[in-house]
C-alpha cells in the first residue's frame, strides 16, 4: 500500500525479517513551502536529503527474503523518522554544510503538523508490521556517503550497527560479512545506539532481534549495484536467524 508518509510491501509475507528503510525518499510534500525546502536541487539529490540507493536495495532485498518492508515517503530534511520526537536533530537546520531555509523559519505549529502527518503515521505502520509476526526480527537498511565535507574518506563497503543493549545479531553478522571479503565496519561509520531511534523504539523496546546495515552509497547508486548487494545480503540473511539460534 502507498500512503503520504510511507510505502509498505508484502505485508503478508512469511519471513520473520522486517526490512525497513527510514530514509528512502527525498520527497518534500507540496504542503511544505510548496514542496521546496529552499535548497538547491543538487543538495536534494545527495545524502543529506535521503539515503541514496537504499530504497531500491530494500525492495530487492525484501523480495529475495520473502519479507515485508516499510519505506518512508518523505525526506529526512522534512522530519527525520530515525530520531526520537525529543531529539534536537529531528528537524535539521543545517546538515553537512548546507543550511535548510524552510527549517530555520519553522515554528511549533509546523513541527506539530509534520509529526502528525508524516512521522507518526510512518511509525504507526512500522509498529503494526513489527507486531504482525510473533518472532519478528528487524533489518534496517541505510546508506552512507563515502566522505563528508572536510572529513576523512570512509573505507567501508558495509557497516553493521547494533546497540550495546542487544548484541545478538550484530557481531555474528559482521563476522559473516568479513568472511565474504567485504570491508565491514563494526558500528561504523556511526554508533549503533541512539535513544529514541527506530531500532530503539521498535526493536530494543520489545526485545526483538535487530540489526542495522549501512551500505556505502557509491556502491548502490544504480539498479545494478542495488541488485548486486541485495543478492549478497540475502545470501547472508537467509537462514541467519536459525544459524545463530534466534
Amino acid at each position: 500500500m502507498t500512503a503520504a508518509a510511507f510505502t509498505t510491501i508484502g505485508c503478508d509475507r512469511a519471513s520473520r525479517w522486517l526490512i525497513t528503510c527510514d530514509h528512502a525518499s527525498n520527497r518534500v510534500p507540496d504542503w511544505i513551502n510548496g514542496g521546496d525546502l529552499g535548497i538547491a536541487p543538487e543538495d536534494m539529490a545527495r545524502h543529506i536529503a535521503y539515503d541514496v540507493g537504499a530504497a531500491g536495495l530494500s525492495r530487492m532485498l525484501a523480495d529475495r527474503l520473502d519479507a515485508p518492508a516499510i519505506l518512508s515517503n518523505f525526506s529526512r530534511l522534512v522530519i527525520d523518522p530515525n530520531r526520537g520526537e525529543d531529539d534536537p536533530t529531528l528537524l535539521m537546520r543545517i546538515y553537512d554544510g548546507t543550511v535548510i531555509p524552510a527549517n530555520r523559519r519553522m515554528d511549533a505549529t509546523e513541527r506539530a503538523r509534520r509529526l502528525e502527518l508524516l512521522y507518526r503515521p510512518y511509525h504507526s505502520a512500522y509498529a503494526a508490521l513489527a507486531a504482525a509476526h510473533p518472532r519478528r526480527a528487524i533489518c534496517a537498511i541505510h546508506s552512507f556517503t563515502r566522505q563528508l565535507r572536510g572529513r576523512a574518506r570512509r573505507p567501508w563497503e558495509v557497516g553493521v550497527l547494533y546497540s550495546h543493549r542487544d548484541e545478538r545479531l550484530g557481531p555474528p553478522l559482521i563476522r559473516e560479512c568479513r568472511d565474504k571479503g567485504w570491508v565491514t565496519g563494526d558500528n561504523e561509520p556511526y554508533s549503533g545506539h541512539l535513544d529514541g531511534d527506530s531500532i530503539d523504539r521498535h526493536g530494543l523496546a520489545h526485545g526483538r532481534p535487530n540489526v542495522l546495515i549501512e551500505i556505502c552509497n557509491d556502491l548502490i547508486e544504480d539498479a545494478a549495484g542495488q541488485m548486486l548487494w541485495a543478492e549478497r545480503l540475502a545470501g547472508v540473511l537467509a537462514g541467519f536467524l536459525d544459524r545463530h539460534g534466534h
